[in-house]
Order: C-alpha cells, then structure tokens, then sequence
C-alpha cells in the first residue's frame, strides 16, 4: 500500500522528466506559496525567469499593535489572507491552477504556525489538481535570489558569500553550490533585524507604514547631523559569531536612565548609534569571514546580501566600503536583490524549488513542515521526502 502511494505522488513528476529531456522546450511554470512569518505571499515564476506574479500581503497593522509578529494573529491573518493571494497570483498571471506544472511552499524554518498554512495550501492544491509539489529551505530561497533577479551576464559565481538578515536570522555562509551552504556564522541570541524592530519600538519611532526597521532607518537620515550619540557596545570581537540582544539593551538601559521623554535631537542620536553598531558587527563578521576564505585558498568574486534588513541604504554603503577594505586588488562583487524581493516573498521561493522540479526530484503530498532547519542539512538530505 505504502509503494502504491509513493507511486501516485511521484507519477506528476515522473512525467515532467520525460518531457523535458526529450527535448520539450516549454518553459516550466511555478505557483509558490510563503508564509513562514508575517507576510501571506503567492507567487508565478518561469523557468525562463520570468515572475508572472507576487503578490505580498502584509499585517503590518498588528504588528504596531502587539510591537512584533504574535504568533497567534499571524497564524489566523494568514488563513484569511492566503486564499485571496494564490486567487491574485493566479488572476494576474492570467493562468488557472490547472496550467500551473508545479507547486511549492516555504517547508521551514519559520514559525511553526505560519508555516502550516503555506504548507497545507500547497499540499491541498498539488493533490487536488495533481501536480508536482517541493518544499523549499526559506535561507535557500533567498540566498538564490539573485540568480533570478540579476542580468544573465553579472550572475553570481560559486563559491560566493551570503549574508542573510532578517527579523529572524542573522548568517554569513559560504555557497558551493545551489545546495550546499557552510555557515561562517549565526547569532547566538537574537537577529539584527528583531534588534531593529526593538529599538524602533523603544524610541517610539512613528511607523508611517513602514516596517519598524525601516522606519529607524528612514528616521536615522533626518534631523541635525550633530545630534549627541552614546556608547555602544561591539561584541564577539574577533570571533565569528554575531549577538544584538546587548544592542538592544543598551538603549533601553538609556532610556531607563533619563527618566523622562527625550527630545527629538536625542532620539536621533540614539537611533544613530544603535545603526553604526549594528552594521558595523557586519562589517567586522564579513571582514573576519573573507580572511578565513583567503586563509583557506577559497576565492570569493561575489557577496549576496539578502533578508529584510538587506534593504537598508546606510548597510548597502558601509558593506561596500567593508569588501573593499578587505580586498582592495580583486573587487568582490556586491549583488542584491530588488528591495522588493529582499524582504519575505514567494517568487524566491518558487525559484528556489526549480531545478527540482526540472530534475523530476519532487516531494510527497505528506511533507512536513521542518520549523527549525540548517541550511547546513540542506546537502545531505536532497530529496528525501519528509527529511
């Protein structure tokens, strides 16, 4: 019964194989699902790079409310909302679901929650309609982004070096492949961009809209280029490995100290220092990461630079002074995604899971979601089914 099963799950993909290698030239359509934090994504993607759609639907309003992603609101904003945006994936991809060859979804990680609902979606949908389905590593996604969105002649090299940062990650890696992914190193508390969401949060920077990172950021450029910074403290010094929960606690000892509402001028500075700290950990992590790829005969030609907080014009500019501090006779390259695909997104995803689908190395309709996933398992367990 059990290989009877393995047999109706795996027919759909069986059969794009065989097409595709004799010689079929039809380009190979995606529909994509994401939902692994706060954002209810679908996306239509080509084989041929193409994003026909990508639709993002975000709940920005509850998280001003709660101050942050609550689990549970995510959870229920995103089964109302992901129906409608696979509806307008499709709708402004001019396609039905029966045109679609594949589907994918966000298998992990993320919050445990959200991720469920991408995931029953795509399951649901793959059956129904009897396509091919391949859950998709959200780190992966993203540090593949660039081989979508950059032009053909400026595409990213293997080896490269990612940077990913996020509201829920903070990691440099090492890519030798679509793959297989080294972490150089993660944050031993909490991510750059919770850090942001935070401090945002504490100096009661007004939203307008924005993500609370964005919006210190955007805060960071006003005002007088003189106002009154503090100390601010770098850790890990020398060593690989990243920690922004003392950042964040910095300022709220501040802020505790005065006592009182400060005035605009000290707020400014305060978002100041927290920004050059912040980025300046990243600097001295991918400084400390080139050095250990050249120590080790590695040469990198291209650094990836993904996740939500990739968007930051103020990290853009000291990332770029950072490579070329540290490898002043061979230009490494700075690539980044569109600001619109930096943040959570599903054509990302639905690229991701390409050459999967290409090579007929699809996923069971019983895949389960995998909350918490290193990238670094990624390699090992290729293909396998519920790995």
């Amino acid at each position: 019964m059990r290989y009877a099963n393995l047999l109706r799950t795996r027919l759909p993909s069986l059969s794009i194989t065989c097409s595709l290698r004799h010689g079929t030239s039809r380009r190979f359509t995606v529909l994509a699902l994401e939902s692994s934090a706060d954002d209810s994504c679908a996306a239509v993607v080509t084989s041929d790079r193409k994003i026909l759609s990508n639709v993002v639907i975000n709940q920005q309003a509850f998280v001003e409310e709660y101050g942050g992603i609550h689990p549970f609101v995510a959870l229920h904003a995103h089964q109302r909302n992901m129906p409608g945006a696979v509806q307008r994936a499709l709708k402004e991809a001019n396609l039905t679901i029966n045109e679609v060859d594949g589907i994918a979804f966000t298998r992990g990680p993320g919050i445990p929650g959200c991720l469920s609902v991408c995931g029953n979606a795509a399951r649901t949908l793959a059956a129904a309609v009897n396509k091919p389905l391949v859950g998709v590593h959200h780190m992966q996604a993203h540090a593949l982004t660039p081989f979508l969105t950059s032009p053909t002649e400026a595409l990213p090299t293997f080896p490269f070096l990612t940077l990913l940062v996020s509201g829920g990650h903070t990691l440099l890696l090492l890519a030798t492949s679509r793959i297989a992914f080294r972490i150089l190193a993660t944050t031993l508390d909490e991510s750059i961009g919770n850090a942001y969401d935070k401090v945002a949060k504490l100096l009661k920077i007004p939203y307008s809209g924005r993500a609370p990172g964005a919006a210190l950021e955007q805060f960071c450029t006003s005002g007088e280029d003189d106002a009154p910074e503090i100390h601010m403290p770098r850790p890990m010094r020398g060593r690989l490995a990243f920690s922004y929960t003392g950042l964040h606690s910095t300022v709220e000892r501040y802020l505790d100290a005065q006592r009182g509402e400060l005035d605009e001028c000290a707020r400014l500075g305060i978002a100041r220092s927290f920004q050059k700290a912040a980025v300046g950990q990243l600097e001295d992590k991918l400084a400390l990461g080139i050095q250990q790829c050249t120590q080790r005969g590695i040469k990198v030609q291209h650094l990836v630079v993904s996740g939500g907080v990739a968007s930051n014009t103020f990290l853009r500019e000291r990332l770029r002074a950072c490579l070329d501090a540290e490898s002043p006779d061979e230009r490494i390259e700075l690539v980044f995604p569109p600001p619109h695909l930096c943040t959570d997104n599903a054509a990302m995803i639905a690229w991701a899971a390409m050459d999967r689908f290409l090579a007929g190395d699809t996923d069971e309709y019983s895949l389960e979601s995998r909350p918490k996933w290193s990238l670094e398992d990624l390699e090992a367990g290729e293909g396998e089914s519920n790995r």
